[in-house]
């Protein structure tokens, strides 16, 4: 079958094809527990290019759980003390096996990102590591690769709780960071560039309480950069130091940036040249914050052990409207540290945190264990809904990110200075567990599409490039049909997925080709941008099913 009408099909595929499974009956998913112990607790982790995600812990916990391999200590200069064990791992999706990795300074509430050609670049730490840059570089399974920390190059500023987002040149920006009111890029165009000033991060800094750390970033379509730090955000021009547009304060009367965390995504960008108008319009921004604490929340929690409610609220902020306004709507369940993650079918699920008190050293009861599935283009009033729970808390230092086969990885919990395993109630927890959103139960296996091939020179996709897609599809729902997405891997730490960034490409024409084999183009998106250059995994999504993603470069 042909479509010969791109754009009608367009606009069936974004508006119903992403939401058509029976939401009546709705799967709650499912938890599957792929570790008792990893050996570390995962503070931070990274999916890579080669299906293997790094994990990592800071330094300060003392000895894991885990020894460094042919028996290989390391002198701390932390502590000036011997440490055999280690303190990240590389976790293989495939073989659902840990590697121990060698860190060698101090990486505690650390931030990082991916570069265009796949290495993860991560930035800062704590103590020793403050001002450290370090990369780990995927390699074939033959090849035994390891963190390799730059010696003659140190952040110019003290980066620990800072966030960094990858730029259209493929640069990224590392933002803030504790008594750090400034930004700096890496890599430098030169050896002038150095810190720049934001007073935007000194005038949201709340007095004991801070309430601006790990600021929320999200790369506009403008090239400008989206910065929320406690309850304010601004649009804002990194090349020129420029604040564009300040947002309205979000309503609620809560804080929103850590110690008294919630989270943020932007919502997925939607591709379409013939609504925009032409290849180089740009598409509409919406940026989500949901969670946070109520002020003062960590004074009490902190000093007085009094656990406030966490914050029930989520607001939508159309940032591409001449005047934007917070729409605001309220979670099942109150949340503080939660994580969002885009769904390949461009849903938000909502998972891990607690409904009282705030992140910090045991600041927070109350675990909340079920996740939520947010539907994003719903109306208001039927947009959450409550999933199956975990039975294992994810509090303070928890992580959450979207793998290639759609499901969701979780590890992570530890609200303690140290690796404590006898702490009531909440101990610190090296478990690693995948939870199963409701697309991957069977009854949907028919509907779930296969990718065979991509049809692109070396797997890399240029900006505005057509290409196809051929995959195969048990039973065909030809209304509303086939989309195709770009999902970036995402650095996830303290709440919050840096680079985290969903594209629903303009397709074109669905051709079948055999009984259950199917062809669609495609176009790829229109610039530096919209989709910042680098690995992406590419997903065929079937009426609310998505495909298994494969990794596709775009430059």
């Amino acid at each position: 079958m042909t479509f010969k009408n791109p754009s009608l099909f367009f606009h069936v595929a974004v508006l119903l094809c992403l939401f058509t499974v029976s939401w009546s009956k709705l799967s709650g998913g499912n938890w599957v527990l792929l570790h008792s112990s990893i050996g570390i607790s995962a503070m931070h982790m990274q999916l890579l290019k080669n299906d293997k995600v790094i994990i990592f812990d800071g330094l300060e916990v003392g000895p894991s759980n885990l020894s460094l391999p042919n028996r290989r200590c390391v002198r701390r200069t932390l502590n000036d003390k011997i440490d055999c064990t280690a303190h990240s791992v590389s976790y293989d999706i495939i073989s659902n096996s840990v590697r121990p990795l060698t860190l060698h300074t101090n990486t505690w509430c650390s931030s990082g990102f991916v570069n265009p050609d796949g290495t993860l670049i991560q930035t800062g730490g704590y103590g020793d590591g403050i001002r450290k840059i370090r990369t780990f570089t995927p390699c074939q399974d033959n090849i035994v690769c390891d963190w390799a920390e730059l010696v003659s190059l140190n952040l110019t500023d003290r980066r620990w709780y800072a966030t960094n987002q990858v730029l259209p040149d493929g640069r990224a920006i590392v933002v803030g960071g504790r008594q750090s009111f400034t930004y700096e890029f890496f890599p430098k165009n030169s050896r002038n560039d150095m810190s720049y000033f934001l007073r935007f991060l000194w005038e949201t800094t709340d007095p004991y309480e801070e309430n601006n750390l790990y600021p929320f970033l999200h790369l506009l379509p403008d090239g400008n950069l989206f910065i929320f730090a406690n309850n304010r955000s601004i649009s804002f021009d990194y090349r020129r130091n420029s604040v564009v547009k300040e947002f309205p304060i979000i309503p609620g009367g809560c804080k929103r940036s850590y110690p008294s965390t919630g989270s943020s995504v932007l919502l997925p960008l939607i591709l379409n040249t013939t609504r925009l108008g032409s290849s180089a319009a740009l598409p509409e921004a919406e940026v989500m914050v949901c969670g946070g604490s109520p002020p003062g929340a960590y004074v009490k929690s902190n000093k007085e052990r009094i656990f406030l409610q966490a914050a029930r609220s989520c607001g939508r902020l159309r940032v591409t409207d001449p005047n934007p306004e917070w729409a605001m709507e309220d979670m099942p369940m109150p949340r503080v540290m939660p994580d969002m993650i885009i769904l390949p079918t461009g849903d938000v699920i909502i998972i891990n945190g607690a409904g009282n008190g705030t992140a910090g050293w045991n600041d927070a009861v109350n675990p909340v264990l079920n996740p939520v599935l947010y539907r994003t283009r719903n109306p208001p009033g039927r947009r959450f809904v409550v999933l199956n729970p975990t039975t294992i808390p994810r509090m303070y230092h928890s992580s959450a990110l979207l793998l290639p086969n759609g499901q969701i990885l979780v590890g992570g919990s530890n609200p303690h200075r140290t690796y404590n395993f006898t702490a009531r109630p909440f101990h610190t927890e090296l478990s690693l567990e995948a939870y199963h959103p409701y697309y991957l139960e069977p009854q949907y296996a028919n509907m779930r599409p296969s990718i065979l091939t991509v049809e692109l020179s070396m797997q890399t996709l240029s900006y505005g490039q057509m290409f196809s897609v051929t995959f195969v599809l048990p039973l065909y729902r030809p209304n509303p049909g086939i989309s195709v997405a770009l999902v970036t891997p995402s650095f996830s730490t303290h709440s919050f997925g840096m680079n985290q960034r969903m594209l629903v490409l303009e397709v074109g024409r669905l051709e079948h080709l055999s009984i259950f084999a199917y062809k669609v183009s495609a176009q790829g998106p229109p610039m530096s941008t919209v989709a910042p250059p680098g690995y992406y995994m590419l997903f065929v999504v079937h009426s609310g099913v998505p495909s298994e993603g494969v990794w596709i470069k775009v430059q």
